[in-house]
């Protein structure tokens, strides 16, 4: 035992002996109820705390029989130079040394067991990320070191392995400053030569389990250092590492790993290494794969068809290049041969396999390195032409064999709900892929869909007839946002009496759901048909409207006609009639999904004249809006009443959106000619539509007085002002204006404030015609009207903001209504014009705000303060703003801000702290000194760990000579990671 270590009595170290055996003892766990073991295990962490913990060490390691206390002993040696550094004496860090060499010796030649010995391997290499990275460093050569007197002590070169993989391992885990990890590296570095020797003496076959037992510590050991090896120490080990590839070898799984390992390596990046790594592992494939994989498809996969798939997966992605550049080759050919296998393997995934999933990636990365190929100049076209024809013929049979993939099986399937998550998730993946495939098969992928379609519809109610067509169908919609949105003979095809005239209608929902979904993805497509040809979206239509009133298919059914109409508008506007058909057959669909039906009809009729729009948007929102009134009416019925008046309101809001004016099929939206905007002024002045929309507005209002307070609701109403509000160029029909809706968003704050209608507020102000004050000086609003309802809606906000924020506790426990508050009055410029008062409770508030914890309500309130004071300065109008600002709060705010860069505040939060810092101190340089000064030398002082002389830094800094913003922000910085204990840290580093 080290002199300097402290000893305890051996009563003291029984007592602890038992403790653990209690906590750990198997038996025990059964007896102890989760509150002892709790507290026996608070206990031990108390117990690892105290300085006299070192003296267990020792007694546990040696004088103990119980593995369960040698390990603790172990582990405490290694959480008291981990955890509890900063109390160790320094002056005897490299005392030790000695000490944890020697009970590490000790605890090798006793035979300890294993999980021992690598924690006292951990306690080691914590010792040396204390002891290395200083300057100058006190123990540079601790690897040679210790494994030179581990093995001078008799430890076997097993022992040895184990250790350096840990010491490599715990290294490259440290969290470290760049310029200590650089000290920590280098002390890696120069055990290079130690270690490759090590490694390469151990890695060769051997059926002698003692030598095997050392391989495989070997071989973890060249894995764990493959990061931190150059290439050319790697390079002579890879033939040995090779010759281990023995499938039926015990040490196969590790060997893989180690192997896996170098391929993904920095010294091999980007395909290096294709002479000693590529090839070798390349002609190892095609003679130890093939016997493997057809194993695998009589048998189902087993470990070693999974080591290998992962061999694969890992060469593929190190290897793309090459295997781009070399598809004519018959080891690239074979290679890719085996990766299809795996790719299609027999059975689902999650079910019978789990192999497959992993080589989707390879194929995306494939694709990539083939559009990277350069061709030599003089080389003829010949060349290109035969590898994308060999392209083409690997991508066919991929496309192939992953529509075989995506099948679901025929029902039933006895699968777990699990299972058929997990295969959902990989369908999707799948779908990725196979975008992937098209970019090489283009055209030529469509057409194998259609012709395999052709083939198996006729065949369709023989069994599992539906599941193949479904998987075709699942694959076309996969590959959408790939094709071009052009004229497409074979999406023509697809939508034509051929195909979709011969799908099921019923009885097949699974296959109804996805040919559902494709129409609604390829909408946009319909757009790309010649004028005149509508004949194929009507066709889709007729298939999808049937589906409305199925319960199963009513949603896909719903967002596939909502894509349809709003995606071809005016394709579709002829055939209003039709639409005036489906819509008095709405009854037979879903309550839930009505809204997206009304949606899709309005979409089709914002394409009309809007003298046109007048006659069928009455026919289908007066409906709506008596339904509304209903609900009120039943309110005594207050569950059904508020849900039925909820499904109106996402109804208006859908018909709203339906109407709202959308760009072209690029997505460019133009603003309306002042023909249009006055055409649809007269529209909107029509007698009709002018008491539709007084009558909404009252069912609103209705609807707010009752049910403001209900989150439902208030969610629904949310969704309707921002769908049913525009700027006076886009309005519509049924467009609301802001005013009155402002209104009613202040009722209802004023009956229960929430995030909800204060960020309504926000928007509805820049809504008002003219525009909303947006800067700091009032005689630049143009309209007094404008002004006086601002200054209205802002009065009842912050009474009712102030009042309900004000209650203790309530900032913490609502931060979406801090964050929403705070982005509303920043943006609104009355406020300036508030009672002396309110405008003092205004910024108490904010001061408040920035003692958060929550990152975005801080942010907001910082936000808000750097721009009043930036604003109160350049602007001479706000004189009296800017004295009351500062003379009553510029104080509380330097305070809050220094005691938040201490520690109290996120650090996340810290950058938008100093922004509102530098804020203060360049605008009021003198006063701001003064305050600084005076809080941060003060007794009462937030608790840090920034000594005085990190104050001074920051005041010197700040308010020396050469002051800038840069070097405010650099100070600030520094003084945050010194107060908060960061500093030689990464969390300190890292901004």
């Amino acid at each position: 035992m080290a002199s300097f270590l402290p000893t305890l009595a051996p009563a003291d170290v029984q007592q602890a002996a038992r403790l653990i055996q209690e906590s750990y003892d198997p038996a025990s766990a059964h007896r102890l109820s989760p509150d002892e073991h709790h507290r026996l295990q608070s206990e031990l962490f108390e117990l690892q705390r105290k300085w006299e913990a070192w003296g267990l060490v020792v007694p546990f390691l040696f004088e103990h029989a119980d593995p369960n206390v040698q390990f603790f002993g172990a582990h405490t040696a290694q959480v008291k130079i981990s955890r509890d550094w900063e109390g160790f004496p320094t002056e005897h860090g490299d005392g030790l040394i000695p000490f944890l060499l020697g009970i590490t010796s000790r605890s090798i030649a006793l035979g300890l067991r294993k999980v021992i010995l690598r924690k006292l391997f951990v306690a080691l290499s914590a010792l040396a990320l204390r002891l290395v990275p200083q300057d100058p460093p006190r123990w540079p050569d601790w690897v040679i070191t210790t494994a030179t007197t581990l093995s001078s002590a008799g430890a076997s070169t097993e022992h040895i392995l184990d250790f350096l993989e840990i010491a490599v391992e715990e290294v490259n885990g440290a969290d470290l400053l760049p310029t200590k990890r650089s000290q920590m590296l280098q002390s890696l570095r120069d055990a290079i030569p130690l270690v490759t020797q090590a490694i390469a003496s151990s890695i060769v076959p051997s059926t002698d389990p003692a030598r095997l037992r050392q391989l495989q510590s070997a071989l973890k050991c060249l894995e764990a250092w493959i990061p931190n090896l150059p290439s050319n120490d790697v390079t002579p080990l890879l033939p040995s590492l090779f010759a281990l590839l023995d499938p039926v070898s015990p040490t196969f799984q590790s060997a893989i790993s180690a192997a896996l390992a170098v391929l993904s390596a920095p010294a091999f990046a980007d395909g290096t290494g294709s002479a000693t790594l590529t090839l070798p592992l390349l002609q190892w494939c095609s003679q130890a794969g093939p016997p493997i994989v057809n194993v695998v498809l009589s048998q189902g996969p087993d470990e070693t068809a999974s080591a290998l798939c992962r061999l694969l997966a890992g060469l593929g992605d190190h290897s793309t290049t090459y295997l781009a550049e070399n598809l004519n080759t018959p080891l690239v050919q074979a290679f890719l041969r085996l990766m299809l296998s795996f790719t299609a393997l027999p059975g689902s995934y999650g079910v019978d396999e789990e192999e497959s999933e992993r080589m989707l990636g390879f194929w995306y990365l494939l694709q990539e390195a083939l559009w990277a190929v350069e061709f030599p100049p003089e080389s003829d076209a010949a060349r290109e032409k035969e590898m994308w024809a060999l392209a083409k013929a690997v991508y066919a049979e991929l496309v192939a064999g992953l529509r075989t993939k995506v099948r679901w099986p025929t029902p039933p399937s006895g699968w777990t709900k699990d299972q058929i998550e997990r295969f959902q998730v990989y369908r999707r993946d799948v779908g990725d892929t196979l975008i992937n495939a098209y970019y090489v098969l283009r055209d030529d992928m469509l057409a194998y869909y259609l012709s395999d379609l052709t083939e198996r519809l006729p065949n369709k109610n023989e069994t599992g007839g539906l599941e193949e067509i479904e998987a075709t169908l699942h694959c076309v919609m996969s590959i959408q946002e790939a094709v071009p949105l052009e004229p497409n003979q074979h999406l023509s095809r697809l939508f034509s009496p051929e195909i979709l005239g011969q799908l099921p209608t019923s009885g097949s929902h699974r296959l109804q759901r996805t040919m559902l979904g494709l129409i609604g993805s390829y909408a946009s497509w319909f757009t790309t048909l010649p004028a005149g040809s509508s004949e194929p979206l009507l066709a889709v239509l007729s298939y999808v409207a049937p589906a409305l009133s199925e319960p199963s298919l009513c949603l896909p059914a719903a967002i596939a006609l909502r894509d349809l109409c709003d995606a071809n508008r005016a394709a579709l506007a002829p055939h209003i009639t039709a639409f005036g058909e489906l819509h008095a057959g709405l009854s037979r669909v879903q309550d839930t999904e009505k809204a997206k039906v009304l949606q899709s009809i309005s979409s089709v009729i914002q394409a009309l004249p809007p003298e046109e729009e007048i006659t069928p948007i009455e026919a289908i929102v007066q409906p709506v809006v008596a339904k509304l009134f209903q609900a009120l009416h039943t309110s005594s019925q207050a569950q059904e009443a508020r849900g039925l008046a909820i499904q109106q309101l996402q109804t208006l809001a859908g018909v709203a959106k339906g109407l709202t004016r959308t760009g072209d099929a690029t997505g460019f939206e133009s603003s309306p000619a002042a023909e249009e905007v006055e055409r649809m002024q007269r529209a909107r002045d029509d007698i009709r539509m002018v008491r539709l929309r007084e009558d909404m507005l009252r069912a609103i209002e209705g609807t707010v007085e009752l049910w403001s307070t209900d989150a439902g609701t208030s969610e629904a109403i949310s969704d309707l002002f921002k769908s049913i509000t525009a700027l006076s160029a886009d309005a519509t029909v049924l467009s609301l204006p802001p005013a009155p809706l402002l209104e009613l968003v202040c009722r209802a704050a004023q009956r229960q404030l929430t995030a909800v209608w204060l960020a309504l507020a926000n928007m509805l102000i820049i809504q008002l015609d003219p525009p909303a004050p947006y800067t700091v000086s009032l005689r630049a609003v143009p309209s007094q009207e404008v002004l006086t309802i601002v200054r209205d809606v802002v009065g009842v906000l912050l009474r009712v903001t102030l009042n309900t924020l004000g209650v203790e506790g309530a900032m913490e426990a609502n931060p979406d209504i801090v964050q929403d508050f705070f982005n509303f009055v920043e943006k609104v410029g009355v406020f300036y014009q508030l009672p002396p008062e309110s405008f003092d409770a205004l910024i108490q508030c904010a001061i408040s705000a920035l003692r958060l914890q929550e990152r975005y309500s801080l942010v907001a309130a910082s936000t808000f303060l750097t721009a009043l004071i930036r604003d109160t300065q350049a602007n001479d109008d706000l004189a009296d703003a800017k004295k009351l600002l500062l003379d009553t709060h510029g104080r509380a705010i330097i305070r809050s801000l220094l005691v938040g860069f201490a520690g109290v505040s996120p650090k996340s939060a810290v950058p938008n702290l100093i922004e509102l810092f530098s804020a203060l101190v360049t605008k009021v340089p003198l006063e701001s000194k003064q305050w600084i000064l005076e809080i941060l030398y003060g007794n009462d002082f937030a608790q840090s760990r920034a000594s005085p002389e990190a104050k001074d830094a920051l005041v010197k800094a700040v308010f020396g000579g050469s002051r800038s913003i840069r070097r405010t922000r650099d100070a600030v910085r520094q003084f945050t990671i010194v107060a908060r204990g960061q500093e030689g840290s990464n969390f300190g580093f890292a901004w």
